[in-house]
């Protein structure tokens, strides 16, 4: 019986070093992280990245066992598997909990673009995605009661109509729009499916001493919790006026900021810094800004670019960022890296990528800006010592 009781005892004690939950928003003790940035459409390089980074088997089931996932926003627009990208990761986050891992996906801007009905960079595959047997007569009815309420509300106006508008609209309005809209567009149905998907996501969580976010965190929003950024997307997304967003479409938002990736006004040391003691973070990781290929640190890893531009669009660059036994890795098809943990270290490091991809153009330009700015900054130094005044170096905006 005392074997018994020990037995039992120690079954429900938390293993040393197991990963716990503090919030909704924040964890701690996670062994392994990976994170991944924008898909824009792109089932094949979703499930490419996935299986290269042993997240998923060749089936694409988990097969991380108690691992965390972080897909940091834009699945949608650009490209047309959206829907299949998402309901592919629903599944994954099932099992990945069964096994006891977590699969964790943020709201990127063009999540939330397509809430609020901005549909500029919808393909048309993902229209297409929504069609059914029924998608003719749902767009009909649908153009038969726009058509009524235009001849009751606006008279002259559908009085002027040409003979053409209906052709027109139809190109506007290509079969599964409609679908496209109740799924997405909580004006039209506030139960639809990829709405009530935005509702569940985050707009930021923190693993361990890494916070992920879409775009960024800027000075006029760092002393937010992560939960309240990610309240009051939610709250503005909700909205029936869509006039003003607020935080939502705020250039110095969470969805859309870049300064941390270096656009002008690129954000400074000291910022970087206050942000990250503010949350008591070491890193900061975020999509949004494409790097053309490679994991990106700035600000000797305070921030991890992981938008490596893995969907057709921006080139199919496939990427991710590792957290396993206390390093960062960055990995790609050709291998894995040890992420430099000083940015005087990336030259060598951004050398070795360029191995793994000898045809990217996008590398070598980044490439040729990083050293021009290692030699202005040496002969700075230089002048410097010698009691030379000279200018501050020159240098390219975003890229270094």
């Amino acid at each position: 019986m005392r074997y018994l009781l020990l037995i039992l005892v120690l079954a429900t004690q938390v293993t040393p070093g197991a990963a716990r939950e503090i919030d909704e928003h924040r964890w701690e003790g996670v062994e392994r992280i990976v994170a991944i940035g924008d898909l824009h459409g792109d089932y094949d390089a979703y499930r490419e990245v996935l299986r290269l980074a042993g997240i998923t088997n060749r089936r694409g089931r988990w097969a991380a066992g108690e691992a965390h996932l972080v897909q940091t926003g834009d699945i949608a627009d650009r490209g047309p598997d959206t829907l299949r990208i998402i309901r592919h990761l629903d599944g994954l986050a099932r099992q990945a909990r069964r096994a006891g891992g977590r699969v964790h996906h943020l709201i990127g801007n063009h999540e939330a673009m397509n809430v609020y009905g901005d549909l500029r960079y919808v393909s048309p595959g993902e229209f297409r995605a929504f069609v059914n047997h029924d998608s003719a007569r749902v767009r009909d009815r649908y153009f038969a009661a726009l058509m009524e309420h235009m001849r009751e509300t606006e008279p002259d106006r559908h009085a002027a109509l040409p003979d053409d508008y209906r052709e027109q609209w139809n190109r506007d309005h290509p079969l599964g729009w409609v679908e496209h809209r109740l799924a997405w567009d909580p004006r039209w149905n506030p139960d639809g499916e990829l709405f009530q998907w935005v509702m569940a996501s985050k707009v930021a969580v923190q693993l361990n001493d890494m916070i992920f976010v879409h775009g960024g965190i800027s000075r006029e929003y760092y002393r937010h919790e992560l939960g309240s950024l990610t309240r009051m997307v939610h709250d503005a997304l909700k909205l029936e006026d869509t006039a003003d967003l607020g935080i939502v479409t705020d250039e110095t938002g969470p969805l859309w900021y870049r300064g941390l990736a270096g656009t002008p006004p690129a954000t400074t040391p000291e910022t970087v810094s206050a942000i990250l003691k503010r949350h008591k973070a070491r890193h900061i990781v975020i999509g949004h800004t494409p790097t053309g290929g490679v994991i990106w640190p700035r600000h000797d890893t305070g921030v991890i670019l992981i938008d490596t531009g893995m969907g057709a669009y921006y080139g199919g660059h496939i990427g991710w960022l590792e957290y396993s036994d206390g390093r960062l890795r960055a990995g790609y098809p050709g291998g894995v890296l040890q992420l430099p943990g000083r940015d005087g270290e990336r030259l060598d490091y951004l050398e070795r990528v360029m191995e793994m991809q000898p045809d990217n153009a996008n590398l070598e330009q980044r490439h040729l800006n990083l050293r021009q700015r290692l030699e202005q900054e040496e002969k700075k130094s230089s002048a410097d010592e010698a009691g030379t005044d000279r200018p501050d170096p020159a240098t390219t905006p975003g890229t270094l």
